[in-house]
């Protein structure tokens, strides 16, 4: 059986149905937390006098009750003064202190405030010297709360007329989320001190010293711009950025560092030199201040016309993973880049800037009817990347394979056209490498070798997933929307030489790997720093070869993420 709901009174006042409410909660088995919540919220003291300030406005506004006198204040100050102006018995000399008690003369203060409807703020007078030509502009008196966060906005001084104007609002930061500073507003105080005559770094500083409450008065912009919709901009940066050492940005707390390979969202472009912008996948909501492209690849070109930046187009060539007889890497048919001819052009980067700076980007995910995408292994020296190609490709011959490559020297008793190689004369060669049918090319004991572009698109016409291993240089012949290549950089762990000598030790192969001298571990760690430098921001992974077995774990596990996942790819490869 229910209990019954107790009646309210009809002059129940709104604090009395709040504590009778409170009394009736009660938990039950299904709802007890939300029970006990609400009782203790109903039981705050602070709420109940709350309600009892709102009863007692009500019964005002419902009473309408007409004051006898505006000012009390005045009438009291009148008896006090009458009553000293004469001898005084004891019952006046009480009345007269009780009139001049301070509590007595601030209620009487009080009733002739209401009394009066004085509620509104008594502004100061203005200067006489105030600008004529101001007395039409609306002032707005902002205040929002931030904790030990920046304010999100950036000011400058304007040239002609030495205003201080807000020059840019970050997105998501504490001036963003109010929506009532914007852009071109006139900042006049900051917390009731004048900014007027202050440098900009000294307001910046009042600004960040700011907590909690901050009051702003400014001039609204002639007109305030509208709040512009998110950006869907999406750039994969191609170089490091840190915002405290850079001292051409206009405000170092306000920029947003970041690492080569991070996508950007850059949420707007308003500002040619300093853009706004988001690191993907960053739990920071708020946007920072990152360099322009165009601002980037001016200063890159400055510093190179200076000789503090080497010539992108003349880059020292790194060794790559290619014949080493002392350290048993395996050998290969390629040439160094300086014989090399014409496998680098038509890349799609051919036209692009020389300067590395952002490259726009989308979300790509293979459809089941297109072609897969093509890997590509690009190794330092020591990496092995053709016997770690093999082995994946021998695990699974169904869904990988690689490009068959062209040659010139006579075919062997047990070898088949079009398996091992594509069997051709010196005079077909040559004719192919002039048409550019090569994305790399070479000779290798007197007979020519290359990978061609056909046998490439033959792999993928059979549903399979091409994988090649090329020089670096051949990336940007790669690098079309017909292909989407993925990039896979293999770099050997390579031990300290304390470490190597241990392990050659102990190891049954000592003997072998003592062959391996310090000064080809040397060669093999720079070989990695040179490649990274060079080719780091065209890879999509980088894979550290611990073992020969793990690498192939590693490696097949990013072919078959490849095939159902999605990842960013430039826009340009997936436009329509």
């Amino acid at each position: 059986m229910k209990e019954a709901m107790p009646v309210l009174t009809a002059g129940a006042g709104l604090h009395e149905t709040l504590a009778l409410l409170t009394s009736q909660l009660r938990p039950d088995a299904n709802h007890k937390e939300d029970m006990v919540f609400l009782r203790d919220v109903f039981s705050e003291r602070s709420l109940g006098y709350l309600m009892k300030i709102h009863e007692r406005l009500r019964q005002y506004e419902r009473q309408s009750p007409t004051p006898v006198l505006h000012s009390v204040s005045c009438l009291a100050e009148d008896v006090v003064d009458e009553l000293q102006s004469r001898g005084m018995s004891p019952e006046e000399r009480e009345l007269v202190h009780l009139l001049t008690l301070p509590h007595l003369m601030a209620l009487l203060s009080v009733h002739d405030t209401v009394a009066q409807k004085s509620f509104d703020p008594v502004l100061p007078p203005l200067p006489d010297d105030y600008e004529d030509e101001l007395e039409e502009e609306s002032v707005k008196i902002v205040r929002l709360v931030k904790n030990k966060e920046p304010l999100g906005a950036t000011i400058r001084r304007d040239d002609v007329t030495g205003a201080v104007i807000v020059a840019r609002i970050m997105r998501g930061g504490a001036a963003d989320r109010s929506g009532l500073v914007h852009v071109g507003d006139e900042l006049r105080e900051v917390n009731g001190v004048s900014v007027i005559h202050k440098r900009p770094d000294e307001i910046s500083q009042l600004l960040s010293q700011s907590q909690g409450s901050i009051t702003l008065k400014i001039i609204p912009a002639v007109k305030e711009e509208d709040r512009l919709r998110e950006s869907k901009v999406y750039v994969r940066a191609l170089f490091d950025y840190v915002p405290l050492e850079d001292k051409a940005t206009p405000c170092q707390e306000a920029g947003l560092p970041f690492k080569r390979g991070d996508i950007l969202q850059v949420v707007t472009q308003d500002d040619s030199t300093w853009w706004q912008a988001k690191r993907v996948g960053d739990s920071n909501l708020r946007a920072g201040l990152v360099p322009s492209k165009q601002f980037q690849e001016r200063r890159l070109a400055y510093r190179m016309k200076v000789g503090t930046l080497p010539n992108p187009k003349s880059p020292k060539t790194p060794a790559f993973d290619q014949a080493c007889d002392k350290a048993g890497l395996r050998r290969s048919f390629r040439l160094s880049r300086k014989d090399r001819q014409g496998s680098s052009s038509n890349g799609s980067d051919s036209g692009d800037s020389d300067f590395l700076t952002y490259e726009e980007v989308t979300r790509y995910q293979q459809r089941p009817n297109e072609r897969p995408r093509l890997v590509v292994l690009i190794g330092s020296l020591g990496a092995r990347i053709n016997e770690l190609k093999q082995r994946v490709i021998a695990e699974n011959p169904h869904r990988y394979a690689v490009a068959v490559p062209h040659t010139t020297r006579p075919k062997k008793a047990h070898e088949k056209e079009g398996v091992e190689y594509h069997f051709v004369n010196k005079q077909q060669f040559d004719a192919d490498v002039l048409n550019n049918k090569f994305i790399e090319h070479g000779e290798y004991k007197e007979n020519q070798y290359g990978t061609s572009i056909e046998a490439i698109r033959s792999v993928q016409a059979k549903n399979k997933m091409c994988v090649v291993d090329v020089q670096p240089e051949a990336l940007k012949r790669l690098r079309t929307a017909e292909f989407k290549p993925y990039v896979v950089f293999v770099k050997p762990r390579v031990p300290d030489s304390r470490r190597r000598r241990t392990t050659a030790a102990s190891s049954p192969g000592g003997a072998e790997q003592g062959r391996v001298t310090d000064e080809d571990l040397q060669e093999m760690r720079q070989s990695a720093i040179q490649m990274d430098q060079q080719y780091g921001h065209l890879v999509d992974r980088v894979l550290i070869k611990e073992d020969s077995a793990s690498a192939c774990t590693e490696l097949r596990s990013i072919l078959e993420r490849l095939e159902r996942e999605s990842f960013w790819v430039p826009l340009s490869w997936v436009r329509t």
